[in-house]
C-alpha cells in the first residue's frame, strides 16, 4: 500500500469515468430491446447475460416459501433484528404535510405525498446483498410508498438466492422479478406485459445498470449514480493499525475499484498499517480483488497535521469515513463532506453496512459534496399550497403585476390586472 506526503499541487480525487462508448451503446440498444418487445426481449438478455433460461419472470410464493429451508435460524433473527434497527431510524426521518395562515387571509403551506410505486435493484453475480433490500424497502415504506417492486439477477439455475428471497419476504416486498442489468432499469422504467413501470429507481449496481439508470432518468426518477465503494479513516498516532487495516480491506474486498484509504499525521501509523495491510491480504479470501483495490486505489496520505488532514478528508468527500482518534467527536463539526461518518474504534463501518441503523445507500466518488445518504425524503414529493384572499391580492397586486412586466410578461400582469378593477 503507498504511502504518500500530501501534495496541495495534486488533486488527491480519482477520476472514474461514465462507461465507454461500447459500453454506453450497448444500454442504449439494451433498453430499445425492452421497449420494443417487452417480456420476450428480457427472456432472451437473461439467457445471454445471466445464462438462465427462464419461463416466468416473477418469484412464485412456493418458491419464497422454500427460501426459508436454507436459512438458519440465528442468521433469520439478525436479519429480523437488522430490520428493526433500520425502520425505527428512518421512522425518525419521516415529515408532515404544514400549512400557515395570515392575517389577511393567506394560506400557505407545503403537501407531503408518497410516490407510487418504486422499483428497487438488488446486484447480483458475485454475491447476494440482503442488506441492499432492506436500506432500499425500509425507507420507501416508512414514506408511504404504494408499491414496492424488486428486480434482481438470477443465478444459472434460474433462482434468486436465498437470503435474498428471505429479506424480501420478510420485508413484505410486494412483487419480486428474477431480473438484472440494464434490462432490468428498461423494464422498470417503460413496463412490460409483466413488470409494471415505476416512478422512481433506486439501488446499485454495475457500469451497465448505472449507465441504464442515468439513461431513463427523466422518464422516471432515480437515487443517484453510485460508484465503485469507498472508506477513508482519520487516524491519529494512537489509532490501532490492526483494526485500520481490516477496515481498509472490508471495502476494498468489494470491487477491484474500489477505494480505501488512510489519511494521518503520523508516519509511523502508516508504516504499521501498510504492513498490516500486506498481511492481513495474505489470507484474504477475496484477496485478488482486495489486491487489485489496494495496488491501484489504495493510499496512505501522511499529512502535516490534523488540520491538513480534515482538508483531506473533506476535499476526497467519501463514501464512508471512520474517525479514529482519541477524541473523535472533537471532530465531527469539521467535517463537510462524507456520505456517513463512523466515530470510534468499535463503529468499523459493517457495523453501519448492516446492523445500526443509518442508510448504506451513500454518496460516493467526491458526490457527498453536494449529496446525501437514501432517506425518506427520497421516497416522497412535495406539492406547495397557495391560497390568496382578495383582500391579500388587493394588497400586494401592484407589485405582482410590476414583477411580471420586468420580465415582459403582459399577460401574466393582466391577469393580476383584471382582478384588480372589481374593488
Amino acid at each position: 500500500m503507498r504511502i504518500v506526503a500530501v501534495d496541495k499541487n495534486v488533486s488527491i480525487k480519482r477520476a472514474l469515468d461514465a462507461g465507454t462508448e461500447m459500453q454506453r451503446d450497448a444500454v442504449t440498444n439494451i433498453i430499445a430491446q425492452v421497449r420494443e418487445q417487452g417480456d420476450q426481449a428480457l427472456f432472451t438478455l437473461t439467457k445471454t447475460f445471466d445464462g438462465a433460461d427462464l419461463t416466468t419472470l416473477e418469484v412464485s410464493e412456493k418458491e419464497l416459501k422454500e427460501a426459508y429451508d436454507d436459512i438458519d435460524e440465528p442468521i433469520l433473527a439478525a436479519l429480523r433484528q437488522a430490520i428493526e434497527n433500520i425502520r425505527d431510524f428512518h421512522e425518525r426521518q419521516t415529515r408532515q404535510s404544514w400549512m400557515t395562515t395570515k392575517e389577511d387571509g393567506t394560506v400557505l403551506g407545503q403537501k407531503i405525498t408518497p410516490l407510487d410505486s418504486v422499483g428497487v435493484y438488488v446486484p447480483g453475480g458475485k454475491a447476494a446483498y440482503p442488506s441492499s433490500i432492506m436500506m432500499n424497502v425500509i425507507p420507501a415504506q416508512v414514506a408511504g410508498v404504494g408499491e414496492i417492486i424488486m428486480v434482481s439477477p438470477p443465478q444459472a439455475d434460474g433462482t434468486l438466492p436465498s437470503g435474498v428471497l428471505v429479506t424480501a419476504n420478510e420485508l413484505g416486498v410486494d412483487r419480486i422479478f428474477k431480473l438484472g442489468g440494464a434490462q432490468a432499469v428498461a423494464a422498470l422504467a417503460y413496463g412490460t406485459e409483466s413488470v409494471p413501470n415505476v416512478d422512481k429507481i433506486t439501488g446499485p449496481g454495475n457500469i451497465y445498470v448505472a449507465l441504464a439508470k442515468r439513461a431513463v432518468f427523466g422518464q422516471v426518477d432515480i437515487d443517484m449514480i453510485a460508484g465503485p465503494s469507498e472508506i477513508v479513516v482519520l487516524a491519529d498516532e494512537k489509532a490501532n493499525p490492526r483494526y485500520i487495516a481490516a477496515d481498509l480491506l472490508s471495502q476494498a474486498e468489494h470491487d477491484e475499484m474500489a477505494s480505501a484509504v488512510l489519511v494521518t499525521p503520523s508516519k509511523e501509523l502508516a508504516e504499521f498499517v501498510a504492513a498490516e495491510v500486506a498481511e492481513q491480504l495474505a489470507t484474504l479470501p477475496k484477496r485478488e480483488i482486495a489486491s487489485k483495490s489496494i495496488e491501484d486505489y489504495g493510499t496512505i496520505y501522511v499529512a502535516q497535521d490534523m488540520v491538513e488532514a480534515i482538508d483531506v478528508v473533506n476535499e476526497l468527500a467519501p463514501e464512508h469515513l471512520e474517525i479514529l482518534t482519541e477524541d473523535p467527536m472533537k471532530l465531527v463539526g469539521k467535517i463537510r463532506h462524507a456520505g456517513a461518518i463512523f466515530l470510534g474504534e468499535y463503529s468499523s463501518e459493517p457495523v453501519g453496512d448492516y446492523f445500526a441503523g443509518p442508510n448504506h445507500v451513500l454518496p460516493t466518488n467526491g458526490t457527498a459534496r453536494f449529496s446525501s445518504p437514501l432517506n425518506v425524503d427520497d421516497f416522497t414529493k412535495k406539492s406547495s399550497i397557495i391560497s390568496y384572499s382578495k383582500e391579500a391580492l388587493l394588497a400586494n397586486g401592484k407589485q405582482i403585476s410590476a414583477l411580471a412586466r420586468l420580465e415582459g410578461l403582459e399577460a401574466h400582469a393582466r391577469a393580476i390586472d383584471i382582478r384588480m378593477e372589481e374593488k
